[in-house]
């Protein structure tokens, strides 16, 4: 290894087991010590642009194709939107509940996929384990009914996705005013089968969750930790609602800053800035400025901002985990796994709770609408955080101006926080190890983002890690399942 004095800079690209891709930059100053370390949003989609001119009912359908994951979420954010767009103010009881059918759907899908797929190889194998077992095969072969059951769980949630979507990617259910369809008496018997096993499991993945957190707290406490505001949609008797609800934000000590403010304004509470760094904004609560106002959203914060959780099994579970905390907020990042298996198990509740709910066999499918409006904002709890969708409509039903917050934007500013702590706190000298690679891509899959789509190989991660001095001279390089420096 060439030794200097100048300053290096790490670099990981892509960052594997997430939704789309990144890349970390880390830089050291002359003592080896970290100076800076960004997370990098590589990717440019342009939607807010090349939907402009459409008709304001393509919209729904047109959104969701942002993601393959968490298509739901885009779909009824948007519907959301052109539903005040058409005038339509208050939707049939059939059509509110089939949209939060497709919303739970989408939630216990996407919980279940992310904890299974794309986390549980670290939290079973350890950090520093070989890569080629700590992967969803690895995972498989030694731990063969966790894999069974993350496949079926998503499996469920997919196939209610597509009986109330349409599709279970890319669906077109929602409909600006209402949706297209009810669910049937025999669509509804047959998630009946598997509800008491679905309800088995997720008691059953909390309960791992909460086994892992609670055993590990010493070291996880610290772990990509800060404290930080939290912020999410609660319902005006302040319970958890990931449909709808009002806009809520604290204080990392539990105090509010706002509360039950209609979502509709939401741009006189929050702001965005640039950063030439990254195609990825950093919103922030305008009242503390940038530096004092960014927030956390997604399960934790969810979890964090919520006075209560309307379903029983999952409030309980809530409560433990607040307990941890004697009951203020928790700022542990790790915890994000646990409240992302409360929120798993509150979702098949909902699920239970619907699938027995007669309005789902209704016939009064959209509302007609009154007064037409050219602005308007949808706002839904996707699975990854608050998901807004903002649009302006001229009097030819043509979208003019669109401005989407996504959950991972919310959470661009903790991420990289997260990533800096870790690398502070991990990276010695310039040595790269397969060990420091994966704490600071496990910091970032906390929040599970989604960047767009992920993609990784088995045992040989795509990953490259270099460190080069002032003049971009590389001094060290390291590859997943490739000698260092070759």
């Amino acid at each position: 290894m060439v030794k200097t004095t100048h300053p290096r800079k790490i670099i990981i690209e892509p960052v594997t087991r997430v939704e789309g891709h990144g890349k970390v930059t880390i830089l050291l100053d002359e003592h080896r010590k970290v100076q800076q370390a960004r997370l990098h949003i590589v990717e440019f989609r342009g939607f807010e642009r090349f939907i402009q001119g459409r008709p304001y009912w393509e919209v729904p359908v047109l959104v969701q194709r942002l993601c393959g994951i968490c298509p739901v979420s885009h779909h009824l954010a948007a519907a959301k939107a052109m539903d005040l767009i058409a005038g339509v103010d208050q939707l049939p009881p059939t059509a509110e509940k089939m949209r939060r059918l497709m919303h739970y759907g989408q939630m216990f899908q996407s919980h279940a996929l992310h904890f299974f797929h794309l986390v549980s190889p670290d939290l079973l194998f350890g950090f520093d384990a070989d890569p080629a077992i700590r992967n969803v095969i690895g995972v498989a072969r030694q731990f063969p009914h966790l894999a069974v059951q993350g496949v079926m769980m998503r499996k469920y949630g997919q196939e209610l996705i597509k009986a109330t979507a349409g599709k279970k990617i890319h669906g077109t259910g929602a409909i600006p005013g209402g949706i297209n369809k009810n669910l049937s008496i025999a669509e509804r018997d047959e998630f009946l089968k598997d509800l008491d096993q679905m309800l088995k499991w997720s008691r059953e993945s909390v309960a791992l969750a909460k086994e892992y957190t609670v055993t590990h707290l010493k070291e996880l406490v610290d772990f990509g930790s800060f404290e930080s505001n939290h912020f999410g949609l609660v319902r005006k008797d302040g319970a958890m609602d990931l449909y709808h609800g009002n806009l809520r934000a604290i204080t990392a000590d539990g105090q509010k800053i706002f509360d039950q403010v209609d979502y509709q304004t939401y741009a006189d509470y929050l702001a965005e800035e640039v950063k030439p760094w990254s195609y990825m904004k950093f919103p922030f609560i305008q009242s503390l400025g940038p530096d004092r106002g960014w927030y956390r959203v997604g399960p934790l914060a969810r979890i964090n901002t919520c006075d209560f959780i309307d379903t029983p099994e999952a409030e309980g579970a809530r409560q433990e985990l607040m307990a941890l905390t004697q009951g203020k907020p928790n700022n542990i990042t790790m915890a994000y796994h646990w409240a992302r298996m409360i929120e798993l198990l509150h979702s098949i509740e909902k699920i239970k709770d619907l699938l027995h709910d007669p309005d789902l066999q209704g016939v009064e499918l959209r509302a007609q609408g009154r007064t037409r409006r050219s602005h308007a904002v949808g706002m839904i709890e996707a699975p990854r955080g608050t998901l807004i969708h903002d649009y302006e409509v001229n009097e030819q039903d043509q979208v003019t101006r669109c401005n989407l917050i996504v959950s991972t934007t919310h959470n661009n500013t903790p991420m990289n926080r997260a990533v800096e702590k870790v690398a502070r706190d991990f990276l010695s000298g310039t040595e790269v190890t397969e060990g420091l690679l994966n704490r600071i891509e496990v910091a970032i899959r906390a929040y599970d983002p989604c960047l767009s789509c992920a993609t990784h190989a088995m045992g040989r991660m795509p990953l490259t890690v270099e460190i080069q001095d002032a003049q971009g001279i590389r001094v060290h390089r390291r590859t997943r399942g490739v000698d260092p420096d070759v």
